[in-house]
């Protein structure tokens, strides 16, 4: 990278890392999560079961949600007003509906159906997560016309709350 085109190489490098921080941090999370629940289901402990359940959907809705409704605003619609990676996103916007009805799912089952439900979604999460790191973000961080640095600027969705923070600072305001 290099800074051509008007966009700061730092800029880009610091915005692309703390959202593969934040995607890192997220995924442990989720996986912390469904491995309780699969725990609970397998020593067949229902209390410990719906408690973990209720927290994994907890953090869906306040999360995982959240995250994916943010991408595709500012991170998504540069990308998919260009030809290259038009397919890509549209790929992406379509796992998004997976998961999410995924998590609704998962809202209603019990035992052996929500550790399935669970472990669906953290395996297609996992998946989504390695096309934006390996694909989407450095072709958005490549490109002349689009910025990572000003798609995630002040979304903690995106990149977690101290690094939207940071990343407000030093850029004139909206």
């Amino acid at each position: 990278m290099n800074a051509v085109n008007g966009k700061d190489a730092s800029a880009e490098a610091q915005a692309l890392q703390a959202v593969e921080a934040h995607h890192a941090d997220m995924l442990r999370h989720l996986n912390g999560l469904v491995g309780l629940l699969t725990e609970a289901v397998e020593a067949g402990d229902p209390g410990a079961g719906q408690e973990t359940q209720a927290a994994l959907l907890d953090w869906c809705d306040k999360e995982l949600v959240p995250h994916a409704l943010a991408e595709e605003g500012p991170l998504y619609s540069g990308p998919h007003g260009m030809p290259e990676a038009r397919l890509l996103v549209d790929g992406m916007l379509a796992e998004h509906q997976v998961i999410v009805g995924l998590v609704d799912e998962l809202r209603t089952a019990d035992g052996v159906a929500a550790a399935v439900a669970a472990g669906a979604i953290q395996r297609i999460f996992a998946l989504h997560l390695d096309k934006e790191n390996r694909l989407l973000m450095p072709f958005v961080v490549e490109s002349p016309g689009l910025s990572l640095a000003q798609a995630v600027e002040g979304l903690h969705e995106l990149v977690g709350e101290g690094a939207a923070h940071h990343h407000g600072q030093g850029h004139h305001g909206h």
